[in-house]
């Protein structure tokens, strides 16, 4: 059975989840910044890629309405 009509959670979930990981990996990264460099490069990674998801995330449900 198909959930036709989602709640404002779910929409809100599908808009703007990368931007809350890409937040959590920049205070991840922060923390680590000045003990372990591999992984503050990591979660810098992270930051680029989550948050690059969630611009395109945006874009996409914005131009469908």
């Amino acid at each position: 059975m198909v959930n036709r009509n989602p709640s404002k959670t779910y929409k809100w979930r599908d808009k703007y989840v990368a931007f809350i990981t890409a937040a959590v990996c920049l205070y991840c990264m922060i923390i680590n910044l000045g003990h372990n460099w591999i992984l503050a490069g990591f979660f810098g990674l992270g930051v680029l890629i989550c948050g690059t998801i969630g611009v395109s995330d945006v874009k996409k449900i914005s131009s469908n309405k």
